[in-house]
């Protein structure tokens, strides 16, 4: 299975990128009076794309690429906005959402994953996860948690309500109970919060041992009038339980693989976007040919953390802004 890249920067690269912060911080005053003042769409776009405003976005370590960069949004960053990471941990999957100061982390990677999640989310400033989700005990979904429960307050934990004898289960049970953490195993129509974000599970756990797909916990997150469809790894026969809403943004099932995404369920949820997380060149063949032209038929713009690395999405509750890491 694949990992995620560590970044491993020179001395000198890392002195440019903080220059190169400094400048971008500056700029964003500047564009922020534009805006406030009046200026014309024109003259602020002019102005991005002087300073390049409308090329890079930056975080602590990586450059991120503004995927709107020819819009006329002209899109403005608040500590408001809903944050979504679909975070590069090669065929694996691990996803953290963030509004004012609170935090939903959505499996956490392999085992060898771990430390790079925990890394992500100190980088982030995070010292504490309210909603910690394992859904469901594969380990290229709760590998990493253990090591993400040993580094951080939790309050909330969502596993299914199904077990298995690996030790990576087992590593990840010895962590909460180290840490007297009670696991709920949540139902169809359970609701509560992120921040301003709503959240819904929206399917009941199938509980299979021989498939234990079918007992991924399935989320669906509303921000004003935006929305995102969080799949984990479940599969046709979850997606024919209910009706389902149409939504902005779907996490793609299974790593985009045959067993997940027919086109009814597809065509119900008609997805804006979509976003496929799956390693380079895995042994899988992930994702099959069929269901990405599935969502081109339906012209679901499609970001795959295998050729974008990790997806940066901001909502202000009307418009979604895509920045992705390469």
């Amino acid at each position: 299975m694949g990992k995620r890249r560590k970044n491993k920067n020179s001395k000198n690269s890392k002195n440019s990128k903080n220059s190169k912060l400094i400048a971008s911080i500056v700029s964003l005053c500047v564009l922020l009076a534009l805006v406030v003042f009046g200026a014309s769409a024109d003259t602020i776009d002019a102005f991005s794309n002087i300073v390049g405003l409308n090329n890079i976005a930056e975080n602590n370590t990586n450059t991120f690429i503004d995927i709107n960069s020819n819009n006329k949004s002209n899109y403005i960053s608040t500590e408001n906005d809903l944050k979504v990471y679909f975070i590069d941990v090669g065929q694996a999957d691990s996803i953290l959402v963030a509004n004012k100061q609170e935090y939903m982390l959505i499996d956490a990677g392999n085992n060898d994953d771990g430390n790079d999640v925990v890394d992500f989310l100190r980088e982030k400033g995070i010292d504490r996860i309210d909603y910690l989700i394992g859904t469901h005990p594969h380990e290229d979904h709760i590998g990493g948690l253990d090591t993400v429960i040993n580094n951080f307050e939790i309050t909330n934990i969502y596993m299914p309500k199904i077990e298995t004898t690996t030790k990576t289960f087992k590593d990840v049970l010895t962590a909460i109970s180290n840490k007297k953490l009670k696991v709920t195993a949540p139902k169809k129509g359970d609701k509560f919060t992120v921040g301003e974000a709503n959240a819904e599970v929206m399917t009941d756990s199938i509980l299979n041992k021989d498939n234990l797909n079918l007992s991924s916990i399935v989320i669906r997150l509303e921000f004003g009038n935006n929305s995102f469809l969080f799949m984990g790894d479940a599969e046709t026969e979850n997606e024919k339980t209910i009706t389902w809403p149409k939504t902005d943004v779907l996490k793609v099932g299974h790593h985009g693989s045959n067993t997940s995404s027919s086109e009814k369920f597809l065509n119900q949820v008609s997805p804006k976007y979509g976003v496929i997380m799956a390693g380079k060149d895995n042994s899988y063949g992930l994702p099959k040919e069929n269901i990405l032209n599935r969502l081109s038929k339906l012209n679901v713009k499609l970001y795959r953390t295998d050729l974008n690395g990790t997806i940066e999405m901001s909502s202000n509750g009307n418009e979604i802004h895509i920045a992705t890491e390469k």
